[in-house]
This record gives structure tokens, sequence and C-alpha cells, in this order.
């Protein structure tokens, strides 16, 4: 059977980037994400409503967002769920959660003080056990790149 776990989120940072380092030297950082969704009722009254998610970034990507995100930044992550499961130490219960892991960050606003650009942060693939591949950052390509002369495969319209 077939399955597909791919989250993709654009929201606001509701706190600031918390970045630690595993044992073996590997970034991991957590950030939380608020989404809104506006809508109108069947009344024609406006509504908003607010959806608060828990990301985890890994490796490089990590390191940048606790290096160039802030509280209030926004912030697109693709990534896909996973559900974390613990014992709770007080009460001895089972507990859950679901969260995102980040494969890939896009930063939204400019450096302060600076242009606002878009700066894409993608996490290489990773083993399965949860450690770390390196990243890589890029900007989006100039307009200057573009080929001068249309491609001969390329229909003119």
């Amino acid at each position: 059977m077939a399955s597909f776990n791919k989250v993709i989120l654009l929201g606001n940072l509701t706190r600031d980037p918390e970045v630690r380092y595993t044992p073996k030297g590997s970034a991991v950082c957590d950030l939380g994400i608020a989404a809104n969704r506006v809508y109108t009722t069947d009344s024609g009254e406006k509504r908003e409503e607010v959806t608060f998610v828990d990301v985890t970034l890994w490796g490089r990507t990590a390191e940048i967002a606790g290096e160039y995100l802030k509280k209030g930044r926004p912030v697109l992550i693709e990534g896909r769920l996973q559900m974390d499961t613990w014992d709770d130490k007080q009460t001895g219960q089972k507990r859950s959660k679901l969260k995102v892991v980040g494969e890939s960050m896009q930063l939204l606003s400019g450096r302060p003080g600076g242009t606002a650009a878009a700066v894409e942060v993608a996490e290489e693939d990773r083993s399965a056990s949860g450690g770390s591949g390196g990243g890589k950052s890029s900007a989006p390509p100039s307009k200057s790149a573009a080929p001068a002369q249309p491609d001969e495969d390329e229909i003119p319209f």
C-alpha cells in the first residue's frame, strides 16, 4: 500500500528558535509556528482560527534557523509528520505529540536593515535513525542568469 507524508507550512514563529547539539555534534532546532486561517461563516461573519505547530529542524538548517529567525518572523517549512511518544514521569501515563520534522526551510523576510529576499535551505536525506545530513543554502536565481536566446525546443508563446 502506498503512503505519502508531506507537510507544507507557512506561518510566523511563536517563539525564538532553540538550538542545541547532540552528543555527536549534530545541530537540532525546535521552533513553533502559528498558521492562520481566515474564513467566512454562512452568516457572512469573518472568522480567524490559528493552528500552533511544533517543528524540529536538523543539521545546517537548524543552525541557520537559530541564526536568522526570531519570534514573529515569517517562514515556510516543508517536512513530514512524526509522532513522538513517551512516558510521563509524574503520572506514569503514555503521552504522545504530533510534530513536523522540517526537511527544507525558506526564510521569507530579509535580514534586519537589509532588503527582503527569500532564502531556501534544504536538508539532505538523513538516515531513518534521525541523524543529520549536510544542508544547502541558495538564493533565487537572478534574471540575468537566463539565456539571452530562446532554446530551440522552447515554444515561443
